[in-house]
């Protein structure tokens, strides 16, 4: 499950899109506007959006509302965390050995 929002994040238009979304919902074509790619690679890029579980779509008559799922992402940030508190503590290991063997 924690793979699905880096899968979701994984590509340089899905993400700009998260990033537009972090300000707040906004319609599909607001979210996905300016990407230089056609529609049918737009509608790619949000079925991902979408089956990972970061994007949510509401239907409003014809108009489409992307909106964020920040607990989607929090799986991914909480991953992160433990990643960089571990790595942390061994490059803090590793330093200590280095001044340890460093001649005087």
């Amino acid at each position: 499950m924690v793979n699905d929002p880096f899968k979701a994040l994984s590509h340089p238009i899905r993400r700009g899109i998260v990033e537009r979304l972090a300000a707040g919902p906004a319609t599909v074509g607001d979210a996905t506007g300016g990407f230089g790619v056609s529609k049918p690679a737009i509608s790619k890029h949000l079925k991902v959006l979408e089956e990972t579980g970061v994007v949510t779509r509401a239907v409003e008559g014809r108009t489409h509302r992307l909106s964020l799922e920040p607990d989607a992402l929090s799986e991914a940030a909480d991953w992160m965390d433990r990643q960089r508190a571990l790595w942390g503590r061994l490059f803090d290991v590793v330093d200590e050995y280095l001044k340890e063997e460093a001649p005087q």
